[in-house]
């Protein structure tokens, strides 16, 4: 905005001397032109009447010699020609004269006086054509024509006086436009700066910034706007808090208070599912689907228990170093997926980690590309810039971009119509987040021929353990279930992309 000002100020300084200096530049030309014509017009008057006629070119030299004495105070030379024939005396030869035939032609066409200015080899120069209309005592008619050329250095050095001084007057005009422009910025920017600066708070996370509404006008109204809308931010903010927290709250709490009983239904069923083999078909039956759903209720309890664990922040790692090769082969291993996974692992790859929760989040990916995607499955171990990348690839038909969005959301169905899922919409999210527990990424793209592609990142060197100050339940080992006890193929989590 200043420099705006200062490039308006000085724009109008500049236009304002140009049209000074031109006006100026006429003025003085003007009234050094209209003198000498009107001292030339009082020689020839004083003249004419002496003048023999016809003349003979003895009296038109001596007439010019008696105007150059006359202007001396003007040192113009003078010529004169009679009839249109040559010019008294001659003008130096090769030199282009300042009288041309463009005057001569001019002055005999008006049969009046004719300025004309010419650049010569020394600068600028008048030259003035005018007429002998009567001459001789009787005043007869005459077509002689005196032309008086001068220099116009003197009038030059005038006009290069006004361009420098337009020049040095419009420096000190630009300078005093500072001042205005200052507070001009001062009055409109400062505003403008802490209202960025109010929103660079805001989009930090500091919701309870506030400006001080000053002054009137529209910027004071635009203040007094953001302050509300500070105001609905943060209200809403907490509002969204708090309902985060109660709905944590509610499923730690459902959870906790599910699993008891759960653990003692599974432990009936699995006693009951014994025994099958000496009922009716159909009280058969009925055992089996009690105890699958209810082993399908106790792994969405134990997920849900996961999940609070991450929103209470208290899940901790158990890190130790390990071979990343050798525990990708005891996941595999440990869930009879050996022969159905092509692996890629060279060794020497150690890194710091809790074997239990990268356990977790690798047996998600390998089983959801066993069960949805396409055969083969390969796990392929690689370094990738100071970074250890795990991928899981299979060889489905891909998922679609809407569904890429929200793979990892919580619950998500990529299919509404389809209510019931065999996993609880936990699995994915549950591995992400034991990823980043880790510092590391957890991603997920369609590869470029066919299949999708779920991508670990770790670093090298992983944060440290924290402990962890709302332990909820012991943590079991690699190859256990929440509970400690061996996980199966289908503890793990599992569920379609559109089951998210």
């Amino acid at each position: 905005m200043i420099v705006a000002f200062l490039l308006v100020a000085a724009f109008s300084a500049l236009i304002t001397s140009a049209l000074t200096f031109d006006r100026a530049r006429n003025a003085i030309l003007d009234r050094t032109q209209g003198a000498v014509t009107d001292e030339l017009r009082a020689q020839l008057d004083s003249r004419a009447p002496d003048l023999p006629y016809p003349p003979s070119t003895e009296n038109l030299l001596e007439l010019t010699v008696l105007l150059d004495r006359a202007g001396t105070a003007r040192d113009w030379r003078t010529h004169v020609s009679y009839q249109d024939g040559p010019l008294i005396p001659a003008q130096p030869p090769g030199a282009p004269g300042a009288v041309t035939a463009a005057l001569r032609s001019a002055v005999l066409r008006q049969n009046g006086a004719v300025a004309q200015r010419v650049t010569g080899a020394d600068g600028p120069r008048l030259v003035v054509g005018m007429p002998i209309l009567h001459a001789g005592q009787g005043g007869a008619p005459t077509r002689i024509v005196v032309y008086a050329e001068m220099s116009l250095r003197g009038e030059q050095a005038d006009i290069h006086a006004l361009v420098t001084a337009a020049r040095y007057g419009a420096i000190p005009a630009v300078a005093l436009a500072l001042v205005p422009a200052l507070i001009a910025a001062a009055h409109v920017l400062r505003p403008v700066r802490r209202l960025r600066a109010g929103a660079h708070r805001i989009a930090e996370g500091e919701l309870d910034t506030r400006i001080p509404v000053r002054g009137t006008g529209e910027l004071a109204d635009l203040t007094a706007t953001f302050n509300t809308m500070a105001d609905t931010i943060e209200r809403d903010a907490a509002e969204r808090r708090r309902l985060e927290a109660g709905a944590r709250r509610f499923a730690a709490d459902v959870s906790h208070e599910l699993r008891t009983p759960l653990a003692a239904m599974v432990a009936v069923t699995e006693v009951l599912d014994e025994d099958t083999a000496h009922l009716d078909p159909d009280t058969s039956e009925a055992l089996r689907l009690v105890a699958e759903e209810t082993r399908k209720l106790a792994r969405m309890v134990d997920d849900l228990m996961e999940i609070s664990r991450f929103d209470a922040g208290a899940a901790i790692l158990h890190t130790d170093e390990v071979d990343v090769a050798t525990a990708v082969r005891r996941t595999l291993r440990a869930r009879g997926w050996t022969d159905r996974v092509e692996t890629e692992l060279p060794h020497g790859i150690r890194i710091v980690l809790d074997p239990r929760r990268f356990d977790v989040a690798l047996a998600n990916l390998v089983g959801n590309a066993l069960r949805h995607g396409g055969s083969p499955v390969r796990v392929v171990l690689r370094r990738a810039e100071g970074r250890v990348a795990l991928d899981v690839v299979d060889h489905g038909p891909g998922l679609d971009p809407a569904v890429l969005a929200h793979i990892f959301d919580r619950f998500y169905k990529a299919d509404s119509a389809r209510t019931r899922s065999e996993g609880s919409g936990l699995g994915l999210a549950i591995a992400r987040e034991n990823i980043r527990l880790h510092g590391g990424t957890l991603r997920a793209v369609n590869a470029a021929d066919r299949g999708t592609v779920f991508t670990i990142e770790l670093p090298l060197v992983p944060p440290a353990a924290v402990p962890n100050p709302r332990h909820l339940d012991d943590i079991g080992a690699p190859g256990t279930d929440h509970h400690g006890e061996p996980a199966s193929s289908d503890e793990v989590g599992h569920q379609r992309p559109e089951d998210q």
